[in-house]
């Protein structure tokens, strides 16, 4: 795109904010009600892109883009008329009569740049709370996932505000454009990479930014106190790593630490699971999402290829390059220190990490950067209140995995290297906000102090200087 295309898509999109109309309740309303009829009547338009972008199955369509979006767009719709609401600040007595209170008001002009890996709910979901706090937005969608940019930009003009809200399109060059602008805020969803030279590039105009972005998430399995419930927490796992768009999610599960004398157990249910989910033929399964495209396909096969992690493969590890597939592949103890285990996996490989004891997952997970999730299998309430107070990640999930990324009610995001802000429901509207602190004073009673002469000149000259 023409570096005047987008300095003339920013200047319409600071000219409608400054006319006020993206504040008014009934402005936010209306969109989040084109926004929840835009999905509506295009659902079976999203179910082709996804699928031609990434071989999604429509069920795994509906429930990981079209029903979040949903979701969020109804439920911020019912609220966002109380969220805008000023809120009551209470003000010390010392200066009563006065009265506070905190009005949240936009921040103007804002940018969103979406991943490819679920290239329809992350432009909608944060665009829902970019309207509903009452910004004007740009929404750069995914190159990567060709077929669901096209469908966003074609689509959105269609019923969204043209003056409020814009898709632009295109490659690393669009995207190095657009950071060269100054923006209010600027939402990131993607990789660590990635984020830095975001952050970098809103540095210079000191611009907000939240950053979504991921890193290894761990599932700690505290076999012993879960025994009875194993088949329950082989599945959980299984779809956990496998059903998100075949791991190529922040929130899939990196790897598992596990004590020595469950791993066979575990890795034998996994395995049955794996039959059970996909067949015995996984490469002919319509449920598992190919990888997106040949470099990450390839960046995948090269962890495979090193000879002392090929040497860990348990189960899987086939490979068709032509369909881009690559089979559930489990591991068993590949070395600490090989790319597999130091670098997010983003795909359908579960290394499977034994320890002699399981109290020994909190030590592991502190010597590394602090994850997006952690998932934690264990009806021990002490290991619990352990891993709650002793690791600090962006969320922790006990007994399941990803139901928190539908939760409006808790804020998704990571600390560290796994991101920087959180959003969804409330927090949405929050994060696309800035919170103005208001207090109203009067001019009576104005209560004066009695000094004496010396205590007035001294009192004077303190002010002076």
């Amino acid at each position: 795109m023409d570096l005047n295309m987008v300095d003339k898509s920013i200047a319409v999109l600071r000219e409608t904010f400054s006319t006020g109309k993206t504040r008014s309740l009934a402005w936010r309303k209306t969109q989040l009600r084109a926004l929840i009829k835009l999905v509506r009547d295009n659902e079976e338009e999203i179910f082709k892109a996804l699928h031609q972008d990434l071989g999604k199955h429509p069920v795994e369509a509906y429930r990981d883009e079209v029903g979040v979006v949903l979701k969020s767009a109804d439920y911020s719709l019912n609220r966002v008329q109380k969220w805008m609401a000023p809120r009551k600040g209470d003000i010390p007595l010392l200066f009563f009569p006065a009265n506070g209170e905190v009005m949240p008001e936009p921040f103007g002009v804002v940018l969103i740049f979406v991943s490819w890996n679920f290239p329809i709910s992350l432009a909608l979901d944060p665009l829902i709370g970019a309207i509903s706090a009452g910004n004007t937005v740009i929404v750069k969608p995914s190159e990567i996932a060709q077929n669901c940019s096209s469908f966003l930009a074609n689509t959105i003009p269609k019923y969204l505000d043209t003056e409020a809200i814009k898709v632009i399109e295109g490659g690393v060059d669009v995207s190095e454009q657009l950071l060269q602008q100054k923006w209010d805020k600027i939402f990131f969803t993607g990789s660590q990479r990635v984020g830095r030279i975001v952050l970098t590039a809103a540095a210079k105009h000191l611009t907000p930014v939240t950053l979504e972005l991921g890193g290894k998430c761990p599932a700690i399995l505290d076999a012993k106190s879960i025994s009875s419930d194993m088949k329950v927490v082989a599945k959980r796992i299984a779809g956990g790593k496998w059903g998100p768009c075949c791991g190529q999610a922040c929130i899939s599960i990196d790897y598992v630490l596990v004590e020595d004398n469950y791993s066979e157990y575990l890795i034998d249910s996994l395995r049955r699971i794996i039959r059970k989910f996909y067949g015995e033929k996984p490469e002919e399964s319509i449920s598992l999402s190919r990888i997106v495209n040949r470099n990450n396909f390839d960046r995948l096969s090269r962890l495979m290829s090193d000879p002392l992690v090929a040497n860990s493969i348990v189960h899987g590890g086939s490979t068709n390059e032509e369909k881009l597939f690559i089979e559930p592949t489990l591991l068993l103890n590949p070395p600490l220190d090989s790319e597999i285990m130091t670098e997010e996996i983003f795909g359908p490989l579960l290394p499977i990490i034994t320890l002699k004891n399981i109290q020994e997952s909190i030590g592991f997970i502190k010597s590394r950067p602090k994850p997006l999730v952690i998932y934690a299998f264990t009806q021990n309430e002490t290991f619990k209140k352990q891993i709650l107070t002793e690791t600090s990640s962006g969320g922790v999930v006990f007994n399941d995995t990803m139901i928190h990324f539908i939760c409006d009610d808790l804020p998704f995001g990571g600390v560290g290297q796994s991101g920087l802000g959180r959003y969804h429901g409330k927090y949405s509207f929050e994060t696309f906000s800035h919170e103005k602190a208001v207090l109203h004073r009067r001019f009576f009673p104005e209560i004066e102090p009695r000094l004496s002469n010396d205590e007035g000149r001294q009192h004077f000259f303190c002010w002076r200087k």
